[in-house]
């Protein structure tokens, strides 16, 4: 949903900017554009000389446009930098001990190990990700606990089972985990 999300309002932006850019070069070339169009001519300036110089007194206002602007800029790599991650690992290599390799389908992993997670006495709900490599492949689990349980006592269940059963199955040596825990919300019980 989210992969969606972003492409339509990434789609929205650059609409948006295409018209926007496509309008204001027409207004230079000296095409005709719309009479609502604020810059209608060859001429015509974006900031007039009056509105320069009535901001040219004020010694704050510079630095703040070029502040905004290098936020700006900050942001949007940051955004690039996001959408070229890959945040999930698609398939695991698996070897399978004569020189050959299978391939297991990442989301099959998380989904074992998040079912298995569940099982883990005290846990309600659990999610699972893999990331990294391939062949080197790490897991973020995140587990939603009820009221009652103990916190260690899941982790320790957790590696013992899930995150054992998990590596046992894929072949692999190791499989490091980031587990992240939050607890179940509910109404304080009235003690009479």
């Amino acid at each position: 949903m989210l992969r969606t999300v972003n492409r339509v309002v990434l789609g929205l932006v650059g609409l948006v900017l295409f018209l926007v850019s496509g309008a204001v070069l027409a207004a230079g070339f000296g095409l005709d554009v719309p009479s609502w169009w604020p810059w209608g001519g060859k001429h015509d300036v974006l900031v007039s000389r009056s509105r320069r110089a009535h901001w040219h007194d004020q010694g704050w206002w510079w630095p703040v446009v070029i502040a905004v602007l290098a936020l700006l800029v900050l942001l949007a790599l940051w955004w690039l930098l996001a959408q070229l991650r890959r945040a999930r690992l698609a398939e695991v290599l698996v070897d399978c001990g004569d020189g050959q390799g299978a391939l297991l389908r990442g989301r099959a992993l998380e989904a074992a190990l998040a079912g298995e997670a569940e099982t883990v006495e005290g846990v309600a709900r659990a999610q699972a990700v893999l990331m990294g490599r391939r062949t080197t492949p790490r897991a973020r689990v995140a587990l939603l606990l009820e009221p009652h349980a103990q916190p260690a006592a899941a982790l320790v269940r957790l590696d013992g089972r899930a995150l054992a059963h998990a590596r046992d199955s894929a072949g692999l040596a190791e499989l490091p985990a980031e587990v992240r825990l939050r607890s179940v919300k509910h109404r304080a019980r009235r003690v009479s």
